[in-house]
């Protein structure tokens, strides 16, 4: 295949990353927007009764998990970070199972889809409760320091409505005053459900409440998952060499509905959603690495058939297997006897 002649090469800032690394994060976008599509086609199917939408988010999400030292790190996801857990190590068939609810899922399939936990990536368990896991990132970033593993560091990721919670406050302070090894991310689609940024807060840039918390803060375009990449990148060798936490925030979009069970268009019009999808992460990265010579347009095409194959196995593979049985309702409850009284 030929590739694109020096001379008309557009350049790009590669922060460090070698071609085989800007080809994967271009891969993790692609198969994130293709398992976020099929699980909204399995739920209009009627195959699964719920789905959690991400795109807008794939560049935001490739970046950082780049970033992620696998082995050593901790991911505290929140519910929309499907790119960023196949990007530290889950497998497609793993997001399957979890769609589908089976009995080979991580949660045994009790869970709401999108509730990943792996021991093996580094993936901390979460809840749908808003900001509900930051305390949890906190308290492994403070178990860290405690034991005095250095080289190691917590990413915990959250919406821009969860920065309207106590937990989030709470969590911030307590880290920036043990200067404990964490970077807060945020992923700021600009919108909580229905509830756009300006109803949120008066201070519509997240970032500079790092200042009130005295820990530093950076915005970034979470458009461009090379920006994201190095913003993550420095904040989490400063969490890992002993600088303490910082706050990061990613100006994203999110272009689908909140869920399957949401309709977007009672709070924004499809108008509004076009705009944005002018600058959509996906096609505008798959351009830079063209133009950059990096990729070839067969390369890309064939790189987009090879996650389709690969989705379509997941899910045919998951949706195969069976369901939790009613003789497994009570394991993993509690600790020993299931009975809460004994």
């Amino acid at each position: 295949m030929a590739s694109i002649p020096t001379q008309v090469r557009k350049s790009l800032e590669r922060h460090g990353l070698s071609d085989e690394q800007l080809k994967t994060i271009f891969r993790t976008m692609l198969l994130q927007r293709q398992l976020d599509n099929r699980g909204f086609q399995l739920n209009r199917q009627g195959k699964v009764p719920f789905a959690l939408g991400s795109e807008g988010h794939e560049a935001l999400q490739a970046g950082a998990a780049m970033a992620f030292a696998r082995g050593k790190d901790i991911l505290a996801p929140y519910y929309r970070d499907l790119g960023l857990s196949i990007g530290i190590g889950l497998t497609p068939y793993e997001i399957m199972l979890s769609i589908f609810a089976r009995a080979a899922d991580h949660n045994g399939g009790r869970q709401f889809p999108n509730h990943y936990s792996s021991k093996r990536a580094g993936l901390m368990s979460f809840s749908s409760i808003l900001a509900a896991h930051i305390p949890h990132a906190v308290g492994a970033a403070y178990a860290l320091k405690y034991r005095k593993e250095s080289g190691r560091a917590v990413l915990v990721t959250f919406g821009d409505g969860t920065t309207s919670e106590g937990e989030w406050h709470e969590s911030m302070n307590f880290a920036a005053v043990h200067k404990l090894p964490i970077v807060f991310l945020c992923e700021n689609n600009l919108w909580a459900i229905s509830t756009p940024l300006s109803l949120q807060m008066g201070q519509p840039n997240i970032y500079k409440r790092a200042e009130g918390y005295g820990m530093p803060g950076e915005q970034f375009d979470g458009f461009d998952p090379l920006a994201t990449y190095d913003a993550v990148s420095r904040g989490m060798e400063r969490a890992r060499n002993g600088g303490g936490p910082t706050l990061l925030e990613g100006v994203c979009y999110r272009f689908l509905a909140h869920s399957t069970d949401d309709n977007d268009m009672t709070y924004r019009t499809r108008e509004d959603v076009a705009e944005r999808r002018k600058d959509d992460p996906v096609p505008r990265f798959e351009n830079l690495l063209v133009e950059s010579g990096v990729m070839t347009s067969e390369q890309v095409a064939a790189m987009k058939q090879d996650v389709l194959h690969e989705t379509n196995e997941a899910t045919d593979k998951a949706e195969a297997m069976p369901f939790p049985t009613a003789d497994d309702l009570y394991k993993h409850v509690y600790e020993g006897a299931w009975e809460p009284w004994q």
